[in-house]
């Protein structure tokens, strides 16, 4: 049955349309339209206008551009904030970035937005670093001396600012850029912080000494990044504070007979810092004893991402016996053939499922079988399932397995019918019953049978279906309980969704 205008005027009373809609209802309308991937940009556009909606429009990383410039061009400065808060800011690029910065007038909301363009790493145009060399807030001067991606000469400019904290920032960015006269002076700048921020940039040269160490609580944060004397990285192995001695365990700098110092430390956060070192040999690696928990959140070493590109360290990285260097080897998007069969056998379950969600090489038989119990992440919604090598054909064969999560693939077998969808929509598996809402070929009376499963999920995914009825969805669309999920039906028309969406007076 077709879903037209006209079939929604006859049965959606005009007094629950639009702004006279209860305001329960209208907020599960716009959450529902924000997931709606058939509303064309302008719908999505006039979104933004609702304020007291949650970011949901916002925080999808496949927004038309359309909609990011509306957002970053917003009137309302609360909108523009908000795309700084979300992922997808990530995928802002330099121009859009820099009109966003430069959009907020206050000094300290401009700060704030550099920030926030700082971590993204995207960087500004050339025309907004030379406005924001000259803002009148110091602290926008201040943030902006350490982008990295500062033009030179107008860091040079901001190391005469006037600001002791702005000339200290730029120093600390600009110090290898610098000919010996500009580091003269300022190592004789007659401002502590400044003085201060060249002895930090030249600690290669003059490790930092106890006394300048002991001088501020916040120069702890210094340990895993800057040469230590002798003496105080010594003192510090000892430090009662397992935390900072952890973070001392990666400092590049440590000489090997302090590293084998904290190699028997009685912290295990602090050992495994230490065997994770580049320079250890496997050997020392495997002695330093460690007990890393399988079940715990594993984060990738930096070190080991640098190398992805180098095969030859990654045939060596993968063959290693510790689990963390063999998980940081698995996120890589390409792999050697050899490699990614021994990982595709690794006897740990994490290391196969960061090979699944990260590498595009990743096998079809190990992408199955991740797929048995893994769903996807956050970061990767879309793997194991969404690999380009998960199987496609020949899944017919599961349609009898006991597993439910291989019996559903059976209906993305090109050969299956809309008899097996009929059949699936009745299977005594929740998941499998989800699969079988989700296909197109679904008749309208089991999409209707469906919105009363005793699964929450399946009734929403029903309710989403392009074969329900349109008296069926006027219905859902007038009920709080089913009006998010109706509202992201893709047959929802154009016109139903301008009038779920027009603005109260």
């Amino acid at each position: 049955m077709g879903t037209d205008v006209r079939g929604f005027d006859d049965r959606w009373p005009d007094r629950d349309c639009g702004p006279q809609a209860p305001p329960r209802l209208r907020r599960a309308w716009l959450q529902g339209l924000s997931f709606n991937r058939a509303a064309p940009d302008r719908i999505r556009i006039r979104l933004l206008d609702h304020l007291d909606l949650p970011p949901y429009l916002l925080a999808r990383r496949d927004l038309p551009p359309a909609v990011v410039d509306a957002a970053v061009d917003h009137p309302d400065r609360r909108v523009r904030a908000r795309l700084t808060e979300v992922p997808a800011s990530l995928g802002l690029c330099a121009a859009q970035w820099s009109r966003l910065v430069l959009g907020e007038a206050g000094g300290a909301r401009r700060q704030l937005f550099l920030e926030a363009a700082a971590l993204s790493g995207r960087g500004l145009t050339r025309e907004a670093y030379e406005t924001l060399t000259a803002d009148p807030f110091g602290p926008v001067r201040e943030e902006l001396a350490r982008m990295p991606a500062l033009p030179l000469p107008l860091r040079l400019t901001l190391l005469a600012d006037p600001l002791p904290r702005v000339r200290a920032a730029a120093c600390e960015a600009a110090w290898r850029d610098l000919d010996g006269g500009t580091r003269v002076r300022l190592a004789a700048d007659p401002a502590p912080a400044v003085r201060t921020a060249v002895t930090l940039a030249r600690h290669e040269e003059a490790p930092l000494t106890a006394e300048f160490f002991d001088a501020a609580p916040e120069n702890r944060r210094l340990v895993g990044s800057h040469r230590l004397d002798p003496d105080l990285a010594l003192r510090l192995c000892a430090d009662p504070d397992p935390w900072l001695r952890r973070i001392l365990a990666g400092n590049p700098y440590l000489e090997p007979d302090l590293v084998d110092v904290l190699a028997a430390d009685p912290e295990d956060d602090v050992r495994l810092a230490v065997s994770v070192r580049p320079e250890l040999t496997e050997e020392q690696r495997a002695a330093v004893p460690v007990d890393i928990d399988p079940r715990t959140m594993r984060r990738t070493v930096g070190w080991v991402e640098a190398l992805h590109e180098d095969e030859e360290a990654m045939r060596r990285l993968a063959a290693s016996a510790h689990l963390l260097l063999r998980s940081s080897v698995a996120t890589a998007r390409r792999l050697p053939p050899d490699v990614v069969e021994r990982l595709a056998r690794d006897e740990d379950r994490v290391v196969r499922l960061f090979l699944a969600e990260r590498c595009d090489d990743a096998p079809a038989d190990l992408l199955l079988e991740v797929w048995q119990w893994w769903n996807g992440s956050y970061s990767t919604p879309d793997r194991p399932y969404g690999h380009p090598n998960f199987p496609r054909r020949d899944l017919l064969r599961h349609a009898d397995d006991p597993h439910p999560r291989l019996r559903q693939l059976a209906l993305d077998d090109p050969d299956s019918t809309p008899d097996l969808v009929e059949r699936f929509s009745e299977d005594e598996d929740a998941e499998v019953r989800l699969r079988a809402a989700t296909d197109p070929r679904l008749a309208p009376d089991s999409v209707v049978r469906l919105l009363d499963d005793p699964d929450g999920g399946v009734r929403a995914m029903a309710a989403r279906h392009p074969r329900v009825p349109v008296p069926v969805l006027v219905a859902l669309l007038g009920d709080e309980e089913t009006a998010e999920a109706a509202a992201r039906n893709p047959v929802l028309p154009v016109a139903v969704m301008e009038r779920m969406t027009v603005t109260g007076s």
